[in-house]
């Protein structure tokens, strides 16, 4: 079949004549694509950050902790995970592949190869920064007084949420009498009842200025533990200590 361009480029022009085809500028073909582009660069450095709390997290909070207790810490893990920034992650990296799939990127390569590298990327900036004390500085920013901690602060305020299944804190005293400990949590002031306990040996270990990890449920003003374990000074999540020392002010914690 032979094309006749000069036939076909008078009907183009017959059309653009007749008002029914209107041409647009370069400019604006050149503006959506950096718009494109800049959407695209903005969502991956999100989406690197997001990727970054969600390991931040992982390692200051008390949430893998839990899994020491094995099956029994199980709900306090699912309780203290961090879906929100997960979620938040998840829907960052669609928003990207979205963004690759919809440009002219996709026509160049395939899109599998495309969404892989993205990921890739994405994965090890991301791990990267946990090398860094970017993290660090956006939690303390969340719980700052500046305008943009209010953004933040959904994100990491879960970290440091009353659990109903698992606490974690620093005993301030201990009530023999009463099978209490006192402790200081980023919540406040929380009382533990160790009546319960399925290792009562441990109970000879405890004193003040230390911290504590338990598993258990809350029932009215008394966390009612099952299982506790003493933590370290190396094995205290960085998260609920400081959380603590907003709460209480300047202490020396172990």
């Amino acid at each position: 079949m032979t094309i006749n361009y000069n036939e076909m480029e008078k009907k183009v022009m017959t059309e653009i004549n007749s008002g029914r085809v209107k041409l647009r500028s370069k400019y604006i073909f050149l503006a959506e694509k950096l718009g494109l582009g800049s959407a695209l660069v903005l969502t991956v450095i999100l989406a690197v950050l997001f990727f970054n709390l969600v390991l931040y997290y992982l390692k200051t909070s008390d949430n893998i902790g839990y899994l020491s207790f094995g099956s029994r810490g199980l709900f306090a893990f699912l309780e203290s995970f961090p879906y929100l920034l997960v979620i938040s992650f998840i829907i960052l990296v669609l928003v990207a592949g979205y963004i690759v799939k919809t440009s002219d990127w996709s026509y160049k390569k395939p899109f599998g190869y495309l969404a892989i590298s993205l990921s890739g990327f994405i994965i090890i900036f991301g791990s990267a920064l946990a090398f860094t004390n970017i993290a660090e500085q956006m939690e303390n920013e969340a719980f700052g007084p500046r305008p943009m901690g209010r953004f933040l602060r959904p994100f990491m305020m879960h970290g440091l949420n009353e659990r109903n299944s698992g606490i974690l804190g620093r005993i301030i005293s201990v009530i023999p009498e009463e099978n209490l400990l006192i402790i200081q949590t980023p919540c406040g002031l929380k009382r533990i009842n160790v009546s319960k306990l399925e290792e009562p040996e441990v109970i000879g270990l405890i004193r003040p200025d230390i911290f504590i990890r338990a598993i258990g449920e809350k029932r009215g003003k008394d966390f009612i533990a099952t299982s506790l374990k003493i933590l370290p000074d190396d094995q205290i999540p960085p998260m609920i200590g400081r959380g603590i020392r907003r709460q209480f002010g300047p202490m020396e914690l172990k």
